[in-house]
């Protein structure tokens, strides 16, 4: 079993050479197993009609959904509670509009609230509140 992360950055190179792992007895049975984790655009770069016959080789595509708003508020409260944090840090509003800029990724949800803590701390606050929030969603989207 081979596992590739960050698939998305093979390029096509890369992709023929796995496809030629997998090449071995004419498609009966190969010996390799090959999982292949990455962004939205490996998705895209596997349907280029050059790579048609790794495609076509494909078993099994999976894409992971956001998180809801509920799930995403709790993934927030539980790292904040990992961290040591039991009591609001968080208000409402300022996890609603982390979830909705984020639209529910958790890497895109850590980077907005870690940002959204470093706003937070530089106006001297001690809530995170929407205004912070808002400060994390323009820099990390400027």
């Amino acid at each position: 079993m081979l596992v590739l992360d960050e698939a998305h950055l093979l390029n096509y190179e890369q992709l023929e050479a796995i496809r030629m792992l997998t090449n071995t007895a004419m498609d009966q049975d190969s010996p390799l197993s090959c999982l292949l984790v990455g962004q939205p655009t490996l998705r895209r770069t596997m349907k280029l009609a050059v790579l048609a016959a790794l495609e076509q080789r494909t078993a099994l595509r999976y894409t992971m959904p956001g998180m809801t708003s509920a799930e995403t508020a709790s993934y927030i409260k539980h790292h904040l509670g990992l961290a040591g944090r039991s009591d609001q840090l968080f208000t409402d509003d300022a996890v609603t509009l982390i979830h909705t800029t984020s639209r529910g990724f958790p890497r895109a949800v850590n980077n907005l609230c870690l940002q959204s803590l470093v706003a937070t701390f530089a106006a001297g606050k001690s809530l995170v509140d929407e205004k912070a929030a808002q400060s994390a969603v323009t820099e990390v989207l400027d």
